[in-house]
């Protein structure tokens, strides 16, 4: 197909999800976006539909594990539909008597999502969630790898909307291999684009001309202090480094131990199934292969990996991890940053406040704006973190995977993408949710006068500073 042929076969799908939403929106009303998002979660988390996805996803993408992503497909459903389970996303949202504004609930139109491999059934199916629930329509496009898993799913939620007799243009997906003739035309044609996945793409949705929430890249940081429950820390982080081969872009990549309780907590993570490596240099060299990562190694099972990077003899059997001991941070240091495998990278600091200058250096260099985890008992520590560190969340005690994107045991939205703030170039510090897929009019009325006499402002100026 020509490249003149895939702008048209884009600008037709979403000439369709544009005539299905403003029907949508037309006879809309809460039902009807609350069944359209639950018709999606369904599909997704129907238990044999939902392992069939996750072994596709895996049998495709060569990423991750099935029992890992069946997890995720319904914990990431359950709670992001919790989250909206009692939302106003249609009609008066909110109507302030003392300020004298109503604000009503508009969808934005045809949401434009650019979804990654990492997630091809748990990304969308949220991004899909999001934009029913607020009235809009959506198009999906996946990455190459992502394709299979994306159009069963779409199947299983067009089944679903045939029982309710739901449009099945309000959620299409551009068809067939992608392209970045196709993806480009639909960043320039919808109303609002969702990208997770590469910079590449983050970038492109930036710069398209249609407003944009794109998410930055990951390279998560821990810092385990000397009060820390280092047992605990030591599990949680195996659990988190470990949960689908460390595919989420909140998986710990370093964690930076103080050296008080550096050795005991070596030991701890090998009783974990961490096994430390001291000489970094054999791991680079197979974790990288003419300066790309080995897809050999990456996101794979501990097995897998172990092999690919030569250390089958060199490792206990029940490795489940590997812990490279490092002390460069930078373009020359590849540890330093992202390694979307099973691979964390070990820095000892002499305290806390050197732990705390390794965990800024290293996200200076990659994953500014995303999130930094503290193990400690120290409750300001974290605050100093939250002051001193380009961040936008601080996780403490807990397993960073779970919790950045939500968790039943915190308050952070469910989602699958992450703000990152302007440290990450995006345009939101929170995680994606769906008070982002929905805009409001609001209703403005006179209300008596409120102003202020200038006394009520500066007069503690003006006894420090003179008038």
């Amino acid at each position: 197909m020509s490249s003149i042929d895939q702008v048209a076969e884009v600008e037709a799908i979403v000439a369709r999800a544009r005539a299905a939403q403003a029907a949508f929106e037309a006879d809309g009303s809460q039902q009807a976006y609350d069944r359209a998002a639950q018709a999606v979660a369904w599909a997704i988390m129907e238990p044999s539909r939902n392992r069939l996805l996750a072994e596709l996803a895996v049998e495709t993408t060569g990423l991750g594990n099935v029992t890992d992503k069946v997890t995720k497909n319904h914990r990431k459903t359950l709670g992001l539909m919790r989250d909206i389970q009692h939302a106003k996303t249609h009609g008066i949202v909110s109507n302030e008597r003392a300020t004298g504004i109503t604000e009503i609930a508009r969808p934005i139109g045809v949401i434009g999502a650019v979804v990654p491999s990492t997630n091809p059934g748990a990304t969308p199916a949220n991004n899909i969630i999001n934009a029913l629930k607020c009235g809009n329509s959506i198009v999906v496009s996946p990455s190459p790898k992502g394709v299979p898993t994306c159009e069963a799913l779409i199947k299983f939620i067009h089944v679903e909307f045939d029982k309710l007799g739901i449009n099945r243009d309000l959620v299409q997906m551009i068809p067939g291999r992608g392209s970045k003739e196709k993806t480009q035309r639909l960043l320039e044609v919808s109303d609002l684009i969702v990208v997770t996945g590469s910079q590449n793409n983050v970038r492109r949705a930036y710069t398209s001309g249609t407003p944009a929430l794109a998410v930055g890249a990951g390279n998560v940081a821990v810092i385990v202090d000397e009060t820390a429950n280092l047992a605990d820390a030591a599990q949680k982080i195996e659990t988190s480094k470990t949960f689908d081969n460390a595919t989420s872009c909140s998986s710990e990549n370093s964690v930076v131990v103080v050296d008080e309780i550096y050795d005991a907590f070596v030991a701890e993570m090998a009783k974990s199934g961490g096994a430390l490596i001291r000489d970094e240099s054999k791991v680079i060299s197979n974790l990288w292969v003419k300066g790309h990562l080995n897809p050999k190694a990456i996101a794979q099972d501990a097995d897998k990996m172990i092999a690919a990077l030569g250390l089958t003899d060199e490792v206990p059997a029940d490795t489940s991890y590997i812990a490279v001991e490092s002390k460069g941070i930078g373009e020359d240091h590849p540890l330093s940053g992202e390694k979307l495998s099973r691979v964390l990278t070990v820095y000892r600091a002499e305290d806390f406040n050197d732990a705390v200058r390794i965990t800024r250096e290293i996200e200076l260099f990659q994953g500014a704006g995303h999130s930094v985890g503290l193990h400690s008992q120290v409750e300001e520590r974290a605050l100093t973190l939250a002051r001193l560190i380009p961040t936008s969340r601080v996780i403490v005690n807990q397993a960073h995977t779970f919790a950045t994107g939500g968790a039943f045991t915190n308050g952070m939205p469910f989602s699958l993408s992450m703000g990152c703030g302007a440290w990450g170039g995006n345009s939101i510090d929170t995680n994606l949710h769906w008070r982002h897929f929905m805009q409001t009019v609001k209703i403005v009325r006179e209300i008596p006068a409120n102003e202020p006499a200038l006394e009520d402002i500066f007069g503690d100026y003006w006894m420090e500073a003179g008038q």
